[in-house]
C-alpha cells in the first residue's frame, strides 16, 4: 500500500472540520508533523487489534475511558497520574467481576478534537465560531482565539508526546503494583457512603492475600506489577491524523501513528465520508459510534468498507453504541440481528455518557448518574437475551473531584455543579462516580458471566 493513497480523503465531504485561511501555515505544519516521530507504532497496534479480538470473543473484556476533551491549560503530570489512577481500580474491580483481563484503553493523548451541534455560537448578538478543542481554537470567546490555527497541532502533538511518556513510566514503573491499586480501592470502600461494596473489595483483598501468600509478589512476577495501556481518540481533525500516518516498513502496512485506536463519531459516519475514507486504510483498530440514526443498511455499507471485506478480522471494528438510557431497546437489538446476519467479528461496547446529556435546571450541561447506570444494564440485558457479547463500556471520566455529572454515593445535585465544573465541553464522571460504576459494572458481568461471555468461548 502506497503512502500517496492516505490522502484521498481529501477528495471526500468535510464534515466537523474547520477551513484553514493561511493555506502556506498549514502546509507548513503538516510538512512537520510528517517529519515527527510518530506517537504509537504499529506493532503496538497489531497488539491491541489481537486483545480486541479476545474481546469479541468473551475472552477478556474492554475499560475505554477519559478526557471529553483534552485542554492545553489543565495538562499536568497531577491530571494524568490521577486519570490513570483511577482507570487502574476500575480495571482491577472489572476483572475481578469478569474473571478475564480487562484491556485499558484511555480517551488520552490525542483526543483534543470535538464535534459540534451548530457551526457558530452567538453571544450577546456577537456571533463567532463554535470551540472546537484546543488542537484547533481556543475556548475564549474573542475572535482571535476562535480562529483556527493549525500551529495548535503541534502543541497537541507535544503534549499527546509528553503524556504517553509518562504513562509508559506509570504502567512500568511500579505505579501499577496490584497492592497498590486495591489499596486505593480499599481507601474509598472505606467510606460510610460506600459500604456496599466493601465486600467485593474484601474478596478481592483475599485473593491478592493467596496469591502473596503462594510465594507471588510484584517483585518476582511482572504481571502484578505493569500493565499494558493502550491510547484512543476521536479521528477528527484528518490534516493532524494524515501528518502522523507512517508506513511500515516491515509490511507496507499504513498505520496511524496518532493512537493506537481511533474512532470515527456519531457525526462523521458518512460512509462516502472523509473520515471513513481515511480510517478504512490504516491497520489501527478502529471504532464507530453508533447512535439511534445509525441504519441498519448504513452499517451493513460501513461494517463492509472499515473491514475491507473481512468480516472475520475480529478486533478491527469495534461498535460504539450511543442511545439514551430510555432508547436502547429500540436500537440496539436490531443492530446486533444485522451483525448477526453479517456474520461479522465486531467488539461491541456501551457508551452510555453522549445520549445521556441533558441541561440543569441550574444551566450545567450534566449526565444523571441513574441514567449512565441505566443504559449500561440495557446493554448487558439485550446482550445476555441475544446471546452475543457485551465486549466493554466507553466512559467519558477524569481523576479528578469535578462537579459535572448528578447523582452517584455523593448524591450530586443540579446545585453542586458550579462547584467544581471545569470541563470545556461535555460533563465528566468523577473519580468517585467512576470507581462506582466499576463495581456496578462488575455485577452485571458477575450476573451474565454464564449466560453470556461464557458461551460465547464454547
Amino acid at each position: 500500500m502506497q503512502m500517496s493513497g492516505i490522502s484521498s480523503w481529501r477528495q471526500r465531504e468535510r464534515i466537523q472540520m474547520p477551513v484553514y485561511t493561511d493555506a502556506a501555515a498549514l502546509r507548513a505544519v503538516e510538512d512537520r508533523l510528517r517529519a515527527l516521530p510518530p506517537l504509537v507504532f504499529a506493532d503496538e497496534a497489531r497488539r491491541l487489534k489481537s486483545e480486541l479480538a479476545a474481546v469479541s470473543r468473551g475472552q477478556a473484556f474492554l475499560l475505554q475511558g477519559g478526557d471529553c476533551a483534552e485542554s492545553f491549560e489543565q495538562f499536568g503530570t497531577e491530571q494524568v497520574r490521577d486519570f490513570f489512577k483511577v482507570i487502574l481500580q476500575m480495571a482491577m474491580v472489572l476483572t475481578y467481576g469478569a474473571k478475564v483481563p480487562v484491556v485499558k484503553v484511555g480517551r488520552i493523548a490525542g483526543q483534543f478534537a470535538k464535534p459540534r451541534s451548530a457551526p457558530t455560537e452567538t453571544v450577546n448578538d456577537v456571533e463567532l465560531p463554535s470551540y472546537r478543542g484546543d488542537i484547533i481554537n481556543g475556548f475564549d470567546f474573542s475572535e482571535a482565539a476562535r480562529a483556527p490555527d493549525p500551529n495548535r497541532m503541534i502543541e497537541a502533538y507535544t503534549q499527546a508526546a509528553a503524556t504517553l511518556n509518562l504513562l509508559r513510566g506509570l504502567s512500568k514503573g511500579g505505579f501499577a503494583d496490584v497492592n497498590k491499586v486495591h489499596a486505593w480501592t480499599l481507601d474509598w470502600t472505606a467510606e460510610d457512603k460506600a459500604a456496599d461494596y466493601r465486600a467485593i473489595a474484601g474478596a478481592l483483598q483475599d485473593t491478592l492475600d493467596f496469591i502473596r501468600a503462594a510465594g507471588l509478589s510484584p517483585r518476582k512476577a511482572e504481571e502484578l506489577a505493569t500493565v499494558d495501556f493502550y491510547s484512543s481518540h476521536e479521528a477528527l481533525l484528518l490534516e493532524y491524523e494524515e501528518g502522523l500516518t507512517r508506513v511500515d516498513p516491515q509490511t507496507g502496512d499504513l498505520v496511524a501513528g496518532s493512537g493506537h485506536l481511533i474512532w470515527i463519531g456519531d457525526r462523521t459516519r458518512q460512509p462516502d465520508g472523509a473520515h471513513v475514507e481515511f480510517c478504512r486504510q490504516v491497520i489501527n483498530p478502529i471504532g464507530l459510534k453508533c447512535g439511534p440514526t445509525t441504519s441498519n443498511e448504513d452499517l451493513k455499507v460501513l461494517i463492509d468498507k472499515l473491514m475491507g471485506g473481512n468480516l472475520d478480522d475480529a478486533g478491527r471494528l469495534m461498535l460504539i453504541t450511543r442511545f439514551g438510557a430510555d432508547n436502547v431497546e429500540d436500537h440496539l437489538p436490531r443492530l446486533i440481528d444485522t451483525v448477526e446476519e453479517m456474520g461479522a467479528k465486531v467488539v461491541w461496547t456501551c457508551d452510555p455518557m453522549h445520549g445521556n446529556t441533558i441541561k440543569s435546571a441550574t444551566g450545567y450541561k450534566t449526565r444523571p448518574f441513574e441514567n449512565v447506570l441505566k443504559e449500561v444494564q440495557e446493554f448487558f440485558r439485550i446482550h445476555a437475551a441475544k446471546g452475543t457479547v457485551p465486549g466493554g463500556v466507553h466512559f467519558e471520566m477524569t481523576g479528578q473531584d469535578v462537579t459535572e455529572c448528578t447523582g452517584g454515593l455523593r448524591a450530586l445535585t443540579d446545585e453542586d455543579l458550579s462547584d467544581r465544573y471545569h470541563t470545556a465541553c461535555d460533563p465528566r464522571l468523577n473519580a468517585s462516580q467512576a470507581l462506582e460504576l466499576a463495581f456496578l459494572v462488575n455485577q452485571l458481568m458477575r450476573n451474565t458471566k454464564g449466560d453470556v461471555m461464557t458461551a460465547a468461548t464454547a
